[in-house]
Formats: structure tokens, sequence, C-alpha cells
């Protein structure tokens, strides 16, 4: 189905909300998963004074705007975090939704097939937000995160069954490299968990958007890592999964384009 921009706002304002929404759980996921807490059961609390919040605490955005970023209780501050990952996902939903579904010339195309990819990929897009913030603080990438990646692989290979093969190449297709490495160095290179994403994430892109992917990562990773080093004294131990997720997003939302781009210019 074809609309025009007038018609199409209201829809990308329910997929900012939605984002939103899922960018409140996000934030339950990046402190409770690294504690091993569990993360459907326990209710919300302060981290300070272990007040239960009520639901009118916890209403994204809003809630900490309206408090102004405070405890309702014992006015404790609130991590920016909170708002920063909520608007962070909607945005980035946003952005997914927007991408994929604009047929040029102000107009925009919804379909099936649209539908399905967008919200895998929205849906990829808030598990490597996490896995990031995660990655950033403890050097770990979680299991369960890489298992999501995989489960929403294994629904987009199936979906786009014509292509399968590509998407099988593709889970071997980095990790194997990444693999040896991780032996060739003893760990020094890559961790288990930077092996396992590329994995998964390959199977959900294919064996040409991965090595795409890998190779961003790569490319943002170092220099910026070189200068965290040098203005903030960052440990010489890198956590890549951030750097890769950026690789990993850039490569399923533009991949295609700058593939192309590259053939064209090199003369294929």
């Amino acid at each position: 189905m074809i609309m025009t921009t007038q018609y199409f706002i209201p829809i990308l304002a329910l997929v900012f909300l939605y984002g939103v929404i899922i960018g409140s759980f996000l934030n339950v996921c990046i402190y409770r998963i690294p504690k091993k807490e569990n993360i459907a059961i326990v209710r919300s609390h302060c981290m300070t004074c272990d007040h239960q919040l009520k639901w009118y605490d916890n209403i994204p955005l809003i809630s900490w705007i309206m408090l102004r970023g405070r405890c309702r209780y014992c006015k404790a501050p609130i991590s920016p975090q909170y708002p920063i990952i909520e608007a962070s996902n909607g945005l980035l939903w946003l952005l997914v939704f927007t991408v994929n579904a604009y047929a040029g010339n102000n107009a925009w195309s919804i379909d099936a097939a649209m539908i399905v990819d967008s919200l895998l990929y929205c849906l990829l897009t808030s598990a490597l937000l996490t896995l990031s913030v995660i990655d950033f603080r403890t050097y770990e990438i979680p299991i369960g995160i890489n298992i999501f990646i995989l489960a929403l692989g294994l629904i987009m290979t199936a979906y786009h069954y014509t292509g399968w093969l590509d998407h099988v190449i593709g889970f071997f297709a980095v990790s194997i490299p990444i693999q040896i490495i991780i032996i060739a160095t003893k760990g020094r290179g890559f961790g288990g968990g930077d092996m396992k994403l590329m994995a998964v994430a390959g199977l959900m892109l294919g064996w040409k958007l991965i090595v795409l992917a890998f190779a961003l990562g790569c490319i943002v990773g170092a220099p910026i890592h070189l200068i965290r080093m040098k203005v903030s004294g960052a440990d010489r131990v890198l956590a890549m999964g951030p750097y890769l997720s950026v690789g990993i997003f850039w490569a399923f939302m533009w991949g295609n384009s700058l593939i192309d781009w590259y053939l064209r210019l090199a003369g294929f």
C-alpha cells in the first residue's frame, strides 16, 4: 500500500511510542541481567531506598521528567540513562521503520514484507542497544541476548527462505575467522561473546552484510578506543560489542546501498 506523508505520520508516532515503551524494558535488562536478577518477576524499585515503584512512577520519559530526575520517595537522583535509553530506542525504531518504508517522492510503501522486516530489525536494534551498554560496562555480552538474536535470525531466514543459503553462510562467514583469532591470541583479540554475536547476526543479515558489518565495526572501534585511551585513560582492553553493534546496524540499514556504490566505483 502506498500512502502520502500526511497519512504516514500517525504510523510513525505509533512506532516511536512502542519504541519508547520497549526502551523502558531495555533499562530493566541493562540493570538486572549483569546482576543475574529476574527481568520479569521482580517489581521495579528505587535503587537507593528500595521502595517499590507505582505504575505512574514508570511511565517512559514522562515520569522521569515530571519527577525531575529524582525518586518520589527518597529524592535520590535517578540516572539519566533511563530517559536516554527510552528516547534512543524510540528514535532508532522510527529511523528503521522510516528507511524501510520510504518509496521516494514523499511516498511511503507498507506491505507484509516491509512490516516483518521492520519489526525484526527494530527488535535487533533494541538487542544491540542493550548488549552495547552491558558490554561497555562489564566486558561481557550476555548469552541470552545472543540467543534472542539467533531467534530473530531463524525467523528472518525462514521468512526469506529463497535466500536461506546466504543466511546460513552468514552464520559462519565472520564467526569462524574470529574464533581462529581467539585461539591464536588466547582470547586477547576477541571474546567468545563477540564471536557468538557475529554468528547470530550473520544468520540474520547474510554473509555480505555481516562481512561489511565486521569491517565497519573494526573501522569505527579502533580509532575511537585509541582516542579514549589517550583522552580519558581508558583501559587497553577493548569492549568490541558496541562497535560491532554499530557495524551491524549500519549494515542492515544502508549496507546494500554501500556495497552497490563500491561495486560501481570499482567497475563491477
